[in-house]
């Protein structure tokens, strides 16, 4: 298999720039046919590679995209979740883990980082383990 190598920096931003926005950039299906096509052009016409690699490669990717869209999907049902368990936390009271805050819960805020209880008093607990909830 031919290797392709990795380009210059011509942007005109800094590595550092560069290597963050890899980090952040994932590859789809059209990527991955670019860097396919590249690989063939870029090949040794005198020793080609085998045309099953190739399928190979595509059944691999196949394979990955299909687990990044279960994973989009699971993350999807677990916020479903999470919506319809805040909705019966409304009008309990909780007490945090630790017992310093306590109150009646008023609405329940869902972000990226969980579920968060807004209490009566206006504190608000992050809904975690050891939080305590119950009838008044």
């Amino acid at each position: 298999m031919t290797t392709i190598p990795p380009t210059g920096n011509t942007s005109g931003t800094s590595n550092a720039d560069a290597n963050d926005k890899t980090k952040n950039s994932t590859l789809n299906y059209n990527d991955f046919l670019k860097l396919m096509v590249a690989q063939l052009r870029n090949q040794d016409p005198l020793n080609p590679t085998d045309s099953t690699e190739y399928m190979s490669q595509i059944a691999q990717f196949s394979s990955v995209e299909q687990g990044i869209n279960t994973n989009a999907k699971l993350d999807q049902l677990l916020v479903n979740s999470n919506i319809s368990q805040a909705s019966t936390m409304i009008g309990l009271s909780l007490t945090s883990a630790d017992g310093s805050v306590s109150g009646i819960v008023t609405s329940v805020r869902i972000d990226s980082t969980g579920s968060t209880a807004i209490l009566n008093n206006g504190k608000e607990v992050p809904i975690t383990q050891g939080v305590v909830l119950g009838y008044q």
